[in-house]
């Protein structure tokens, strides 16, 4: 090596990499510049060893497009443009891509040096659950002590000179050390494959993810891993995707190294950079006293079966730095988490979209302030990647979005002013502090702001029904009944959409702009979880940014946002009563969301995480509520457990349409790929209900008996 702190031979001490990368399922030539940056920054750091996310060359979310044969044709491509270059010189170079073995899709890791292949590990494990549906794309390798042949591509003969490569879950033995990796979801299985592995005396194990981003998901992550090299000893590498690499995702990034137990070195977890390697300093000799101090270990690892091994001549010690020493962990808050995921999924969709900023019906209440305060937030990251330098591709898409070559914003409003649109929709029904707010938090952001009224369309509307019927409608509090009243209120919910498209296509025109802008809507998860919207209202968009957000969540972050990111407006949003502004104001009457819901955000949380998490029919959420809430009489409980799964049912159509949302909660109704169900219930439940009724009767008869 060129650097002078790393001399062959000297010291059991390595430096090694890890990278949060920003890839974009497809692009695989954006894909490949991102992973030949990684691989150059690595080795110019004086780095031996080289991780990174899983599936990187194609990008992980390519979903149903791994059953194509391009997808598989074009990573080999991408692997060979590596294998040509000079980026595998001197690295030994882990990388993740699909491979096609005996007619078989698996996820695998390719591990790479001096222009060479020497090996392919196939994953073990797949993630089938929640977001993830591996298994309908890939198989799982059936044996973690078999190592067969890989057939290589000509075109990769052609570059490499070799025919075959081993394929397996194998470890690479050094000159001086021994290395091997483990992916993603096979860090979250109970017989984990870095157990066996470690047991085998690999020392350094790298793990390549594709993990999305969920609201206090990652501590739990963090645990796994330290916990990993705590009961086994090691060097454990973790890689990771970070952006939106195409659809409701977005990959968090966290890249980390841990020896024995303790984290070293850890990456962002939000970042609008596409490339962050992070390097650690290892001592093996620590490893090596750590694992032979503990007896029981050295027992269980000499009656280890042996996993098949690959003998390669090379040496990874020689380092003369000091070791990387223990840091505490970064675990944001989750008024942070919010602040900053949903803020840096919308800036890769806006800067790989070819849209030239967002328009966002803001109507002065909580949820679309939220979104609002996102923008701003996504503003703010940016304008500071701007002003720190260090990444020109940053300023480079800023003035692609904004359609000018010499633009640097000078602050955060300064580019909100370009890229972000805000219109108050007012009819006869709103209210002076709903307009207020929305026109002092607009000016807050520094979104270029309308306040217009919508009542002009909304009488014509009416007044056309009219003319069709011979019958006008009329509000409930005017007489009206159910039915008229929802209709009056869903045509000025749906008149706002259709003026939001309007607004979103000509608006840069106004403004002697070019461009388009991307509608945002603004419900929450727990309002898509009731079906408290109108479909095809505003909550109809390009994108939601919260959908995955539940309410109280939203009202923390709200707080939160007020003092730290400088809209001090949010604090009276928080406040206020949540209302939709559709009805009347009178005297007697005020409209209420938690009113018209029926039931409160908080309750709504509560059945969405036993609906979903804990996987409770109606029966199983009445067993757990009655323990749950002891404060209530039985038959209170069993007539809030109706009402909800009543609702929930005949609402469920509605997330077939629903926006695409950044999924932040475990409990969403998301219906794409989160949460799989009918969308045409028997609303009745009546077995279901039947089945609570009787049960609140015996345990009431019992209560009675043992009174008595």
């Amino acid at each position: 090596m060129a650097d002078s702190k790393y001399q062959r031979g000297d010291s059991d001490v390595v430096k090694v990499a890890t990278c949060n990368l920003n890839q974009w399922a497809l692009s695989f030539d954006v894909n490949l510049d991102n992973i030949l940056e990684s691989i150059k920054i690595a080795k110019k750091q004086g780095c031996r060893f080289r991780t990174g996310p899983e599936l990187e060359i194609p990008g992980y979310g390519c979903q149903d497009h791994f059953l194509e044969h391009d997808t598989f044709f074009h990573s080999w491509e991408s692997l060979g443009k590596i294998l040509e270059s000079d980026a595998t010189d001197d690295i030994l170079v882990d990388l993740g891509m699909p491979v096609l073995h005996k007619g078989v899709r698996y996820n695998c890791r390719v591990f790479c040096l001096n222009r060479k292949i020497l090996a392919i590990r196939p994953k073990l494990c797949l993630a089938d659950d929640g977001n993830y549906r591996e298994g309908r794309w890939f198989t799982p390798w059936s044996d973690p002590f078999k190592k067969e042949d890989h057939v290589l591509p000509l075109s990769i003969a052609k570059i490499t000179g070799q025919r075959s490569v081993p394929i397996g879950i194998v470890i690479l033995d050094c000159n001086d050390c021994t290395i091997t990796s483990e992916t993603c979801e096979e860090l979250f299985t109970p017989n984990s494959p870095h157990i066996l592995l470690g047991l085998n005396g690999a020392e350094i194990i790298a793990n390549g993810s594709g993990s999305h981003h969920q609201l206090r998901k990652l501590d739990t992550r963090l645990s796994l891993i330290k916990s990993a090299t705590n009961k086994c000893g090691g060097c454990y590498l973790y890689a990771n995707q970070q952006g939106c690499d195409g659809d409701r995702l977005y990959y968090d990034g966290c890249a980390l190294i841990a020896v024995n137990g303790d984290v070293v070195c850890q990456g962002t977890q939000f970042s609008v950079h596409d490339v962050e390697v992070v390097t650690g300093v290892v001592d093996l000799s620590e490893i090596r006293s750590y694992r032979a101090f503990c007896a029981s270990r050295g027992r269980q690892a000499a009656m280890m079966k042996k996993v098949p091994t690959v003998t390669v001549d090379f040496e990874l010690t020689g380092c003369m730095e000091a070791p990387t020493q223990a840091q505490p962990v970064k675990i944001l808050k989750p008024q942070e988490e919010i602040a900053y995921g949903p803020a840096c999924w919308m800036w890769d969709y806006l800067r790989r979209s070819g849209g030239g900023g967002f328009f966002l019906p803001l109507s002065g209440g909580a949820d679309s302030s939220s979104t609002a305060a996102l923008v701003g937030s996504m503003c703010q990251l940016v304008v500071k990647a701007v002003k720190e330098g260090k990444d020109k591709k940053v300023l480079a898409d800023v003035r692609r979005v904004v359609r000018e070559e010499k633009f640097i914003p000078k602050d955060a409003k300064d580019l909100a002013n370009r890229i972000f649109h805000t219109t108050y929709m007012g009819t006869k029904n709103s209210s002076k502090e709903t307009r207020e707010r929305a026109k002092k938090l607009a000016g807050e952001i520094g979104a270029y702001h309308l306040d217009i009224s919508i009542d002009t369309l909304v009488s014509s509307m009416v007044s056309l029904f009219t003319t069709i019927t011979g019958k006008t409608p009329k509000f409930k509090v005017h007489g009206g009944s159910n039915a008229e009243n929802l209709a009056l209120q869903n045509i000025q919910a749906r008149l706002r959409m259709v003026l939001s498209y309007l607004l979103a296509q000509l608006l840069p025109w106004v403004r002697g702009r070019e461009g388009f802008l991307l509608v945002l809507g603004s419900a929450n998860v727990d309002e898509a979880l009731r079906g408290y919207m109108t479909k095809y209202d505003c909550s109809s968009a390009d994108l939601n940014p919260i959908g995955g957000i539940c309410k109280n969540d939203l009202k923390m972050f709200l707080l939160w946002a007020s003092k730290s990111l400088g809209y001090p407006s949010l604090a009276s949003v928080v406040s206020a009563t949540p209302t939709a502004e559709l009805e009347p104001i009178t005297e007697g009457y005020v409209q209420s969301d938690e009113a018209d819901m029926g039931m409160s955000y908080e309750d709504l949380g509560v059945y969405g995480k036993l609906r979903k998490v804990a996987r409770c029919g109606p029966l199983m959420m009445f067993e757990k509520l009655r323990h749950l809430w002891t404060h209530l009489p039985l038959d209170e409980v069993a007539a809030k457990v109706r009402r909800f799964f009543f609702y929930y049912s005949i609402n469920r159509h509605k997330m077939t349409v629903i926006t695409p949302s950044y999924h932040a909660e475990n409990y969403s109704p998301d219906d794409n790929r989160f949460d799989l169900r009918q969308f045409l219930y028997d609303a009745g439940w009546s077995r279901q209900f039947a089945s609570i009724a009787k049960r609140v009767k015996d345990f009431t008869e019992k209560e009675r008996k043992s009174a008595l």
